[in-house]
């Protein structure tokens, strides 16, 4: 697939070179998954003011279309060489938090998750290098996938929102896909 530069400020989201098709997922997938759920579930919009809509959704799409840029060999190349960068970009990942302030909707359900996510994304990113990381963050992003549904009186579009949430940064941007891991006699796999 034909690779193509990407500019220096958004290497941050798609790394230093991408191909065409993986741009062209990420944005679709972003997009029409932010569309479709709006569609769907027009509670989600309810009474608030645009602002409030417009902001929500740019900030449910940026979930959505980073959950497939993180792994991306570009994006997650990128950070597995600046592991500085890899510690900062887990820990602004605050937005599922605004989201659901500017949706009013399950604030404390959020928050929890949030808090989650981030230390479960901390504990994979110290493991870096290690032949444990995918086990770990697998298993971590399990128990937060097969809890959430089970919080009551969840809304649905927030379900979906703060799965793919947990997904990118907990497993999409955490774990170094890409990257070489040693085994516990130390040889590279």
């Amino acid at each position: 697939m034909k690779q193509i530069r990407i500019p220096t400020f958004l290497h941050d989201v798609f790394g230093e070179k991408q191909s065409i098709a993986s741009l062209l997922a990420v944005l679709l997938f972003g997009g029409l998954l932010t569309t479709t759920m709006g569609l769907i579930f027009p509670e989600l919009t309810g009474n608030l003011p645009v602002w409030r809509i417009v902001l929500a959704l740019l900030l449910i799409f940026d979930i959505f279309s980073g959950c497939i840029a993180n792994f991306s060999p570009s994006t997650s190349n990128f950070y597995a060489a600046r592991k500085t960068n890899r510690i900062v970009f887990i820990a602004i990942h605050f937005h599922i938090v605004i989201v659901a302030f500017l949706l009013n909707t399950d604030i404390g359900y959020v928050i929890g998750i949030w808090a989650y996510t981030i230390l479960g994304a901390f504990i994979v990113n110290s493991l870096m290098g290690k032949q444990s990381q995918r086990f770990v963050a697998g298993l971590l992003l399990s128990i937060g996938l097969g809890c959430m549904p089970m919080l009551p009186d969840m809304k649905p579009y927030m379900l979906i929102t703060c799965s793919l949430f947990m997904l990118k940064v907990l497993f999409s941007f955490a774990v170094d896909h890409y990257g070489r891991t040693t085994n516990s006699l130390g040889e590279e796999t």
